[in-house]
């Protein structure tokens, strides 16, 4: 098999790093740049700075530590509405239990040998391609709808029915126009925009996505869908002023 170069890798993903020891931080940012299918985007020296942009949903692949002054790396991941994939660079062993509770692609312990790290990154790229592969399966312009796994089976949602959809970490609540109860199934709020039509769908809040179509009543801060309003977050409100101001011309 030849090896694999960077015309290989045609999505990279998009990657910061963030630790308190100015070496540390040089030596992961060094072993980024050599993986052809990562791209680097910042390095930070405290996770506060890195909030705003891992918040904007544009970075893939958070590389961090745990050890920081005011706020751990863990207490960090905690915090995130949404947080993209996380491999730990720690020199502690005793926080991996809980890594592992929070989901994250690996944990590797200080000092890193590049072949561990290469693994822990082929296992970052293989889930967003297999992600990325399932979302184009969903996604394409003659289906009307969308399976979900919920209550141990496999359900058909079609895209008219859907009113708006909530975001509860790992879990996302789809109201529906015929059931009071909404239906829930395990995946995140990006997962689940990336599965529904822009055409159809907007995100309009860190924890919510709605139907445009069943859309009665719109101002700044919020939407109502009948009875019910859901917020707009400030970030969100741009977009969607103009997709849905240009549904209604």
């Amino acid at each position: 098999m030849k090896p694999s170069t960077q015309s290989d890798y045609p999505t990279k993903l998009k990657c910061i790093a963030i630790d308190d020891e100015p070496f540390a931080l040089e030596m992961i940012a060094d072993d980024i740049q050599k993986v052809p299918y990562l791209e680097l985007v910042n390095t930070f020296s405290s996770p506060f700075e890195a909030w705003e942009l891992i918040n904007s949903g544009q970075i893939d692949l958070v590389f961090l530590d745990i050890q920081m002054p005011t706020l751990t790396g863990t207490q960090f991941l905690r915090s995130l509405i949404q947080p993209p994939m996380v491999i730990f660079t720690t020199a502690y062993q005793q926080y991996a239990m809980e890594g592992y509770d929070l989901n994250v692609i690996d944990y590797l312990l200080k000092p890193i040998p590049f072949d561990r790290f290469l693994r822990a990154t082929n296992k970052a790229y293989e889930l967003y391609t297999l992600r990325h592969k399932e979302v184009a399966k969903t996604t394409t312009p003659e289906v009307d709808y969308v399976v979900i796994n919920a209550d141990y089976k496999k359900i058909k949602l079609f895209y008219q029915d859907i009113l708006f959809v909530e975001g509860l970490k790992d879990y996302v609540k789809i109201f529906t126009v015929n059931d009071n109860k909404p239906i829930l199934t395990r995946s995140n709020l990006k997962a689940m925009e990336g599965r529904l039509p822009a055409q159809f769908f907007c995100r309009v809040h860190n924890s919510y996505i709605v139907s445009l179509q069943k859309i009665t009543a719109f101002q700044k801060s919020k939407i109502e869908i009948g009875r019910v309003e859901v917020p707009v977050g400030s970030r969100f409100l741009p977009a969607f002023e103009e997709i849905y101001q240009g549904q209604l011309r």
